[in-house]
């Protein structure tokens, strides 16, 4: 087996397992070792991961594991995300006594992601939802003494419970209907033809569970509630990281489906849905985290804009990686400010802080509006991109829905933005600690940077080719 192919990952586990070994021998008061051994391990597997990206796309460990730009990109993105939220942990969960062992469940968690993104069997697909829900569980309900953490940890455990058992299911019909588990015999099997109702049951199964993962409809409930109510940096994990993950995995799947049973408009109601309700639950909010949690929604229905197309090649695919890269730094940047500001959600606890804090509130300003997608931000352009492959892959319908969407999301950010930067305020806001502000600048001026660097990020993924 070419285990070489594997050592990002092979790298991640193993960091896992160290980070729980050290919490689980080293005194309270160094637990945040732990954060020091995570990032250590996400910078060498990201090291390691830009060496796979040169490589031809091929399939590895028997078929079952894809490498290939979109595989790779993927893994950076998660990885890159992972570090932000590692940074911005050890002030956060300073008081915790089990503060050690929490950055061994980001890293599994992370893990399962990757494995998400590069899956080319159903199984091991399976096993990567399965790695990171389980590892998400008890980070969400970190804080087991704060009701909201835990309220927000069951609901997130209970409906993970029954999508991942409707996509184990759905993989259990589909594997009866092809008789194999891997994508290049699924694929050649449903081209020879398939029972149409058991495929759309199954596909439907499919798409359910890994909709869940994505925060998208109709598995989408749990978002708001693990935004709100989870550690500030878990919830800036889990509302990015696995949406990575399950986006890709997602595009591999649909890509192995027959035109026959019309998957790219089911792919498309769930878009239209899923951005619709997200940016109209988010109107009424007046928590930001929430708001924040409900934004994160509805960037799950654009960027299944680029899976419904996806079957028109690279520039569908290369335009979500580049939505995804500008979703995960505006959203991480953004959740940044809020950890700096000592998680204060309140929209009043936001008025006047530009004037008292104005680097922070930069950032979230910037980040905020990429994720409206304002130019020169990185989410400009990973919009403008997913409307042009969404209008040229004849879905021009589905770009004028997400386009009013767009509109509609711009009024909850300025309610943000507005008093943030207008309004007077009598006193200042205390600040969490250093590392927390370095995260939050790093994540904001990433934002601005692959703005400004779009032309060279583009140039990096002309013609993504997936390997199958």
């Amino acid at each position: 087996m070419p285990v070489g192919d594997l050592l990002p990952e092979i790298l991640l586990l193993l960091g896992g397992v160290g980070c729980i070994l050290l919490a689980a021998f080293t005194p309270r008061a160094r637990q945040g070792l732990a954060a020091g051994l995570a990032l250590l391990v996400l910078g060498v597997a990201a090291v390691l991961a830009v060496t796979q990206w040169s490589g031809p796309p091929r399939l590895t460990f028997s078929g079952v594991w894809a490498l290939d730009p979109v595989a790779v990109a993927a893994k950076l993105l998660i990885i890159a995300g992972t570090g932000v939220v590692v940074l911005l942990s050890p002030e956060w969960m300073r008081t915790d006594r089990r503060h050690g062992e929490y950055y061994g469940l980001l890293l599994f968690a992370a893990l399962g992601s990757v494995m998400m993104a590069a899956a080319s069997d159903t199984m091991e697909l399976v096993v990567g939802v399965l790695l990171s829900s389980a590892a998400s569980y008890p980070l969400a309900a970190y804080h087991r003494a704060w009701a909201p953490s835990l309220e927000a940890g069951m609901k997130y455990y209970l409906l993970a419970a029954l999508t991942n058992a409707l996509l184990a299911l759905g993989m259990v019909l589909l594997f009866g209907i092809v008789g194999d588990t891997g994508y290049a015999a699924t694929a050649a099997a449903l081209a020879d033809g398939a029972d149409p109702v058991a495929l759309i049951a199954a596909v439907t199964l499919i798409v359910i569970g890994l909709a869940f993962k994505m925060g998208a409809f109709p598995a989408h409930a749990w978002m708001p509630d693990v935004a709100q109510g989870a550690p500030a940096p878990v919830a800036a994990f889990l509302t990015v990281v696995p949406k990575i993950g399950a986006a890709v995995a997602l595009t591999r799947f649909v890509l192995l489906l027959p035109a026959e049973i019309a998957w790219p408009w089911i792919i498309a109601f769930v878009a239209v849905v899923t951005m619709t309700l997200g940016n109209l639950a988010a109107l009424r909010q007046t928590d930001v985290r929430r708001l924040l949690g409900w934004s994160s929604v509805s960037q799950s229905g654009y960027a299944l804009m680029a899976v419904t197309v996806a079957a028109t090649g690279g520039p569908a695919i290369a335009a979500l990686l580049v939505f995804l890269a500008g979703y995960a730094v505006a959203n991480v940047a953004a959740f940044a400010v809020v950890v700096s500001w000592r998680g204060r959600t309140a929209l009043d606890d936001y008025r006047g802080l530009a004037g008292t804090q104005p680097v922070p509130a930069v950032v979230l300003v910037v980040a905020l509006l990429s994720l409206v997608g304002i130019p020169p931000t990185i989410g400009f352009f990973g919009k403008l991109l997913l409307f042009d492959v969404t209008i040229d892959g004849g879905y021009a319908w589905l770009a004028v829905v997400a386009a009013v969407n767009t509109v509609m999301s711009l009024y909850y950010y300025l309610r943000v933005i507005a008093p943030m930067v207008l309004a007077p305020r009598d006193g200042d806001v205390h600040r969490l600690g250093p590392l927390a502000g370095l995260a939050a600048a790093v994540a904001g001026l990433g934002v601005i940077g692959l703005g400004l660097g779009a032309e060279a990020l583009l140039a990096l993924v002309p013609s993504v080719a997936v390997a199958r």
